[in-house]
């Protein structure tokens, strides 16, 4: 702002100075008046009428004529010696009053005043032109500078490692980086070595970043932090230039942390890229490898990097030296995720009857973000329907909605559609009961989420590192109990089951291909295990088995598939009245929870007793929210009466401190009226005084 007005004063300061020299030049020009004459014919009959009887020449070609009627007209010569030529002797014969101005006296530096205008004029021009590039070029320089930030000074913003739950040993190592530096005689007396880099990999949403956060909040040294897509642009050069300017900023600290989010934006193994010539990522890669570990690396920088695809990173980068330690940060098991959720829920008001333990059970696979996104929705849903508190039934809506999206309520079926989801997520749920491999039912529902029409969810009751044949085998029989009710009640199959049919698919063909679960086909890993191809590395690599496998496997997948669906209609075959049962309720109700389906299939509830489970848990909810209210009323009269009486109070003291200082005022005259009185009696003035 202040650049450009300060190119605005100096234009202003030469227009005035234009304006100076115009006023300069009309001292020495006087400017011609009278109408002005348009053709040499008109100035000559004029003059040949004897109509004019004074003539004005003036030094710039400029002839006045002043006409016997005392007007004036003027013109403009081309060349004054060829007017005197033609009417000098007439002008005489007349005796007509002619006057001629001479070239003006100026002084010589007058006359260089309009080039000096001009001079000056293109020097303001190229300055503030040269300004503006000058500015530009300071952009385009500063496309070679590292774009860090650094993070939030105030302390109510940190993020320390005791707000980072469900990761106790991946915090232990970075526990460590910090006690390193904020006391490495504890360690370099033993001969250990600060590491110079840490390499945080995991799935996305599991708290990478937030660790690195914590690191800032408790390292107590400068922190830089830095995305990998910055290091990347246009310009040749840049991303190297931005790697050294990173560095060099760092190393003016004596220990510093530079953290590099999503690193496989510039750190991706190099020669993978399709086509040719020069990557300038790879170039940016060398300057990165170079300052982690080269000729000028500094002992007192850690870096520390957070990626969720560790597999396309370059070998030169993960070794010794530059990342020594390499930190999975998986997903939380279910103790973790109940310690996120009491993380989460610090500031919400909850329900009495909200059980972590149970949500944590139920939220396999959720992430860190994914659960605070869970808690989040849950209170949205409670503000909606104007509760006081957050419950149970609040948690399983937003679960639901984050697994499939919004209900669609008001979308509108036919009754044979209806009838035909009911029956659908009815067979999964009745054949995951009879299944002894597969997890729970915890809802089933007919309302249409997502692009689903219903859905039922299972969870497991404790977290499982692996998967059984059994339990896979399961995993199949339960999806494809849909499609077996449809076509066991409807008489008819749908396109519903395209999803089941799918997963089914995917995991027969992973017990062949890749986990050796086959008879057949025997213990052997079929393909290459990549779920993601990276362009480049695995494009062009071919079918690592023969085509007679590949019809192996196809006819084993077929069996597989066709054996659990034998299985799955046996058993709904045989438990129909069950199927019937939970449909119908469904029909009814459109909704049927965990326990009411565990009541109806183990105790035989009937529809009346399942509406009263679910009744009994809506009154407790309710009891819940007056009693949370009927808490803070009273809270709120509590307080109110606390600040009244503080009030009162202050009052109080107020008069009473008035009151005090006039009694004192008061005894204060009074003694000085006695000791007037009785300065020849000292000693009867006081006792007086004293009573």
């Amino acid at each position: 702002m202040k650049k450009h007005s300060f190119g605005r004063q100096l234009l202003l300061y030469v227009v005035l100075f234009g304006v100076i020299i115009v006023m300069l030049s009309s001292l020495f020009y006087k400017d011609t008046q009278g109408t002005a004459i348009k053709t040499y014919s008109e100035l000559a009959g004029y003059i040949q009428r004897n109509e004019v009887k004074e003539v004005y020449v003036h030094n710039t070609g400029n002839v006045t004529v002043t006409l016997n009627d005392d007007s004036q007209k003027s013109y403009k010569l081309a060349y004054v010696d060829m007017f005197y030529g033609d009417f000098q002797d007439t002008l005489l014969a007349n005796g007509v009053k002619v006057e001629y101005q001479p070239p003006a006296t100026m002084p010589w530096w007058v006359s260089l005043l309009p080039t000096l205008f001009i001079i000056i004029l293109f020097v303001v021009i190229y300055f503030i032109a040269f300004k503006k590039m000058g500015s530009a070029g300071g952009k385009f320089n500063s496309f070679g500078k590292a774009r860090v930030k650094t993070p939030e000074v105030d302390d109510s913003k940190k993020v320390l490692f005791r707000d980072v739950a469900g990761a106790d040993e991946e915090k232990e190592e970075l526990v460590e980086i910090v006690e390193f530096l904020k006391d490495p005689a504890k360690f370099t007396k033993l001969g250990a070595k600060i590491p110079h880099g840490v390499l945080l990999e995991g799935p996305p949403g599991t708290g990478k970043t937030l660790l690195a956060k914590a690191v800032a909040g408790e390292a107590g040294v400068p922190f830089y932090s830095i995305s990998g897509s910055d290091f990347v642009e246009m310009y040749v050069g840049v991303g190297a230039s931005r790697v050294r300017d990173l560095f060099e900023t760092a190393r003016k600290s004596p220990a510093a942390i530079i953290f590099i989010d999503e690193i496989d934006a510039v750190g991706r193994h190099r020669g993978a890229g399709l086509g040719g010539g020069h990557d300038e990522r790879e170039q940016t890669l060398n300057q990165l490898l170079v300052e982690m570990d080269g000729f000028g690396s500094h002992d007192g920088i850690i870096v520390i990097a957070a990626t969720n695809r560790p597999d396309i990173l370059d070998p030169a980068l993960l070794r010794p030296g530059r990342f020594d330690r390499q930190i999975t940060v998986n997903y939380p098991d279910m103790k973790g995720r109940e310690e996120i959720l009491k993380v989460h829920a610090r500031n919400k008001p909850l329900e009495s009857g909200v059980d972590f333990h149970k949500v944590a059970q139920s939220t396999v696979g959720f992430t860190g973000a994914d659960l605070a996104n869970l808690l989040n929705e849950a209170a949205l849903l409670a503000a909606k329907k104007n509760k006081s508190l957050i419950g149970m039934e609040d948690i399983e809506a937003a679960f639901m909605k984050e697994l499939l999206g919004p209900q669609k309520k008001s979308k509108i079926r036919t009754e044979k559609e209806n009838k035909l989801t009911a029956y659908h997520e009815a067979g999964h749920a009745v054949v995951s009961y009879y299944c002894k491999n597969t997890d729970p039912v915890k809802f089933i529902t007919i309302i249409p989420a997502g692009r689903a029409g219903g859905v039922t969810v299972s969870v497991p009751e404790v977290d499982t590192s692996y998967k059984t044949r059994g339990e896979m085998i399961d995993d199949i029989r339960m999806s494809l109990g849909g499609r077996i009710a449809e076509e066991l009640i409807m008489d008819d199959i749908s396109t519903g089951a395209s999803g089941d049919i799918q997963q089914a698919t995917k995991v027969a063909r992973g017990m062949i291909t890749r986990y050796g679960m086959s008879d057949r086909l025997g213990t052997v890993l079929y393909g290459s295990g990549h779920s993601e191809v990276f362009l480049g590395r695995d494009y062009g690599t071919g079918k690592e088995y023969s085509e007679q496998t590949a019809a192996a496997i196809d006819e084993e997948i077929q069996r597989i598939i066709k054996q659990c669906y034998a299985d799955a209609k046996l058993i709904l075959s045989e438990h129909i009245d069950k199927l019937h049962f939970v449909a119908e309720y469904l029909l009814g109700h459109e909704t049927m929870d965990g326990d009411q389906f565990k009541a109806a299939m183990q105790d035989g509830a009937t529809v009346e007793q399942l509406e009263a489970i679910a009744a009994e848990k809506a009154e407790k909810s309710r009891r819940d929210n007056e009693e949370r209210a009927r808490r803070q009323a009273e809270e709120e009269a509590n307080n109110s009466a606390q600040e009244k009486s503080d009030d009162d109070q202050n009052d109080q003291n107020d008069q009473d401190d008035q009151n005090d200082q006039d009694d004192q005022n008061d005894l204060d005259n009074k003694k000085d009226d006695e000791d007037d009185n009785n300065r020849d009696d000292s000693g009867w003035g006081n006792f007086i005084h004293h009573r």
